[in-house]
């Protein structure tokens, strides 16, 4: 047996049989500053999980026989992290973190990316009012969020994002949108993906020239052929992965929106939690603790989902970001060395906004039968100039969710509840002992939203490197991709199922 798969029985041993939440908590009264840690204005708190402390000793264990030290030091230096595809995963070089050649050519690329934003502020582009920012997966999600989250009132133009092949949802920005004053970015790493390309063809005509347009691309010389000018497409890295790629270029309709200076602060808040990731100890590494954790749960304790709850407007497209993240990169059945896993991967992540996810899915994660880790992502300081009750009450609702998944209501409490009815006290039970972790915000500003989804992306790298895989390939997309365009190019449907040929004659 390699030290790999005895750390992994390790772990498997120091998992079972678990005490409660409530018991680890009086075993340990330093337990919440112990699983607490404060960097770059956030503050993550795992305590109100299973990590005990021999869990944690042998998922450290699983860490070191992983090599997760080799295999950061690859990764923020530009070497080869993504096997499948030999190639390095450079994102963190974009906001300068890390060494080599690949931080160069980002600051370079970067300051293509900051003349078009003062061209477009100097007119250049004629009198913009509007930007329609075409692109999908990470090409749109992440600078969706981006403005979302940061826009408010001083955001610059009216931006849409649209991904969606469905002619809705850019015939709907269209109409809301001046043609004469729109700045168009196209966003496609190869410049040729199916729905980006058409939405793209479909606002030139609209537009009626790629005048207006920028093309933001691996494959510059496709977007020239395409019609959009040489000096209005800028690059980005094949290093750099979709869904990893909103601190290039991918992000320049951010940097529009909301003006240079922020999108530098939320580069520096990506720059910060880099640093920490790099240099904290092990569980006083904000990442680390927090993939410790998830994959305590997805691999070991069988939870098949997790759950993230944006207790803030302004981060409503927190979970839908993190499902590509997190889904797209360790969702995986075979590990680095093309070896089917034997163990689960990563868990299906979902999510909601606060509170208003409490009227719709909470239910189920008080009393349903499923074991569910849910996250509780809170800001400190309100987004609004209105009444500080509000806030208050917010805040009050996220911290009570978390003490009452783990506090529960016995059998006895919810007959004294009941009146001695039987059936009705079993109703109003609740088993407890349900996990939670907490990230706070002090504000939600650039640098912190920079520094949290940093603090992300290295949390998945390092839930990767103790699953054994691999997070920078997708291989899992491209089937459908195929099927797609055969069923496109084979109005007989040859080579589908007799159910999907049916569909394929009545649809198309």
């Amino acid at each position: 047996m390699d030290e790999r798969s005895t750390a992994w029985r390790a772990v498997e041993t120091a998992s079972t049989g678990l005490p409660a939440l409530s018991a680890l908590f009086t075993a340990e009264p330093d337990r919440a500053g112990r699983l607490s840690v404060d960097v770059a204005g956030l503050h993550f708190d795992v305590s109100k999980t299973h990590l005990s402390q021999a869990v944690e000793a042998a998922l450290a264990g699983l860490l070191s026989a992983s090599g997760f030290e080799s295999r950061r030091a690859a990764l923020l230096s530009g070497a080869v992290v993504n096997p499948s595809e030999a190639r390095a995963a450079t994102h963190a070089a974009e906001r300068g973190s890390g060494s080599g050649p690949a931080v160069a050519a980002a600051a370079e690329a970067r300051a293509a990316t900051r003349r078009l934003v003062e061209r477009v502020e100097a007119g250049a582009f004629g009198e913009i009012r509007h930007i329609l920012h075409i692109g999908i997966g990470g090409s749109a999600l992440g600078p969706a969020l981006l403005m979302d989250a940061l826009g408010g009132e001083g955001v610059r133009y009216d931006t849409h994002v649209i991904s969606n092949i469905d002619g809705v949802a850019l015939a709907r920005a269209m109409r809301v949108c001046d043609p004469a004053r729109t700045l168009v970015v196209v966003v496609s790493k190869t410049f040729t993906t199916v729905e980006t390309m058409t939405n793209a063809e479909s606002a030139r005509d609209w537009i009626g020239n790629a005048e207006r347009f920028v093309a933001v691309t691996a494959a510059p010389e496709k977007a020239v052929a395409w019609g959009v000018a040489r000096e209005n497409v800028l690059g980005f890295a094949e290093s750099v992965g979709g869904r990893y790629s909103l601190w290039s270029a991918v992000g320049v309709t951010a940097a529009l929106s909301l003006g240079w200076a922020a999108f530098e602060a939320l580069l520096a808040g990506a720059r910060a939690m880099d640093t920490h990731f790099e240099t904290a100890p092990g569980t006083k590494n904000a990442p680390v603790l927090a993939a410790m954790v998830d994959v305590l749960y997805a691999a070991f304790l069988g939870a098949e989902t997790r759950a993230v709850f944006a207790y803030d407007e302004r981060l409503r497209l927190l979970p839908p970001f993190l499902q590509q993240l997190e889904m797209e990169s360790n969702g995986k059945r075979v590990d680095r060395e093309g070896r089917a896993l034997t163990h689960p991967s990563a868990a299906i992540t979902w999510g909601g906004t606060g509170t208003d996810a409490q009227h719709a899915v909470f239910q189920l994660l008080h009393q349903g039968t499923h074991l569910v880790p849910a996250e509780f992502v809170m800001v400190k300081t309100p987004g609004h100039g209105l009444g500080v009750a509000h806030h208050r009450q917010l805040l009050a609702n996220a911290i009570a969710q978390g003490a009452a998944l783990m506090r529960g209501r016995t059998t006895e409490e919810a007959l004294a509840m009941s009146g001695g009815d039987m059936a009705l006290a079993a109703a109003k039970t609740f088993q407890g002992n349900r996990p939670s972790s907490a990230i706070v915000l002090e504000t939600l500003d650039p640098h912190t939203l920079g520094a949290l989804i940093a603090f992300y992306e290295h949390r998945t790298f390092a839930a990767a490197v103790l699953l054994g895989i691999n997070p920078f390939d997708q291989w899992g997309v491209e089937l459908g991709k195929e099927m797609a365009r055969a069923a496109l190019n084979s109005s007989a449907g040859e080579g589908f199922d007799a159910s999907s040929q049916a569909l394929l004659a009545r649809l198309l």
